[in-house]
Formats: C-alpha cells, structure tokens, sequence
C-alpha cells in the first residue's frame, strides 16, 4: 500500500470555503478528483487542484524509492482536511474616527492519498462470514 501526503499550509483561503471544495473529492479516486477540481467554480478549487496533483507525484516519488509498482489509477482521496491557520488583522478606516478590524484569514490543507490495501478488504470480507457461522 502507497500512501501519499501533500500540504499547502498558510493559503489565503478561508477554511470554510476550503472545506466546501475539500468535502467534494473525498473518498473519491484521484483522477475523478482532479476532473471535478478543475471544472468546480469555487475559487479554492485551483489551489486544491494543484494540492491533489502534488499528492499524485509524491506517490510516483515514493513508489520508484521503494522499487514498488503503482498504478495511478488506484490511488484515491483516503483523508482530505482543512485546518484554519494564523489569522491576519487588517484595520479599515469608519466613519468619524473610527476603526474596522477586518480578518483575513488562512488555511491549512492536508491531502492523503493511498492505494486500497488488498489483503485488509479480503480480511474484512472473512470476517463478517465467520461471525455469522458463530450465531
């Protein structure tokens, strides 16, 4: 199993916008997540889009270091999060002398990629046979 990690920390994304493109592709196979990232309108989508493909490459990376086959079409979204990094205070001058605070705040986008693991599925598919042979 080739599992794959790529993060983007400090983006000027709110982690709510953020969340809302990271909720799309997850679970979802690496070449259909990149399909729905580029054609999704959201202005957070480019900067996920480049996330998943960095994700991709660090696979083929860490693939050719161990000498082990990967097959690109296997690898999918196992763990896609959206943390909310440091915030930026920004003051805006207001009407007789006043100031207003103004947040601009960041993320942190964490993306997992991995094969799905053969010999836990046919694990997890004996298991349940054997719990019903015991009722």
């Amino acid at each position: 199993m080739v599992e794959s990690i790529a993060r983007v920390r400090h983006i000027r994304v709110t982690p709510t916008k953020a969340r809302r493109v990271v909720n799309m592709i997850r679970g979802k196979q690496a070449a259909e997540a990149l399909a729905i990232l580029k054609f999704a309108p959201q202005g957070a989508s480019e900067p996920v889009y480049k996330l998943v493909a960095s994700a991709i490459a660090n696979a083929r990376v860490k693939a050719d270091a161990t000498s082990s086959y990967l097959d690109e079409q296997d690898l999918f979204v196992s763990a896609a999060f959206v943390d909310e990094g440091t915030t930026l205070k920004r003051f805006q001058p207001r009407a007789q002398g006043r100031a207003f605070q103004i947040l601009k705040r960041t993320s942190h986008i964490t993306i997992v990629l991995a094969t799905p693991d053969e010999p836990v599925l046919a694990a997890k598919a004996t298991k349940p046979a054997a719990k019903a042979g015991k009722k």
